[in-house]
């Protein structure tokens, strides 16, 4: 798995509104905030992705883009968001090549793991947080160090 202080892998891929978007695009800018989830409608990634909903604008204020990434299809990604008012993109690893890039682990050797990623805006990881099950903590724990790094922008 990718560690704190490493270069994030180049990613990329299309959003589920048909936006391209990669890594590049945020380098200088923004800070990241990449997060895997299983699967789209689930409890555990509804209650996160709308965790990550209701502190979006504190992650914007503090100078960061949210984005999740499953294997879902982009319809799926569609239908999510509409049906939970997801103001950030959700990006289809259909082949699991980001999942792989990243080093997400698979939990109890089946399930597809839920990582989350803070990347500077040099696209160094800042901040690695993996807990299957505790789903809102990745939100809490991604602004503490946005806002760490909006205080302290390296």
């Amino acid at each position: 798995m990718v560690q704190v202080g490493q270069p994030a892998p180049p990613f990329s891929g299309v959003t589920h509104d048909g936006q391209q978007v990669c890594r590049e695009d945020f380098l200088g800018k923004n800070v990241v905030v990449l997060y895997f989830y299983p699967k789209d409608g689930t409890p555990g990634c509804t209650q996160q992705a709308c965790a990550f909903r209701d502190a979006y604008e504190d992650f914007v204020r503090a100078g960061a883009v949210v984005i999740g990434v499953s294997s879902d299809s982009s319809e799926s990604h569609q239908a999510f968001s509409r049906d939970h008012r997801l103001p950030f993109v959700l990006l289809t690893d259909s082949g699991g090549a980001m999942r792989k890039a990243f080093g997400v682990p698979k939990t109890l050797g089946l399930l597809p793991g839920r990582v989350t990623y803070v990347i500077d805006r040099e696209g160094i990881v800042r901040h690695v947080f993996g807990a299957q099950f505790q789903s809102q903590r990745h939100v809490t724990e991604a602004l503490t160090i946005v806002r760490q790094l909006a205080q302290d922008p390296r």
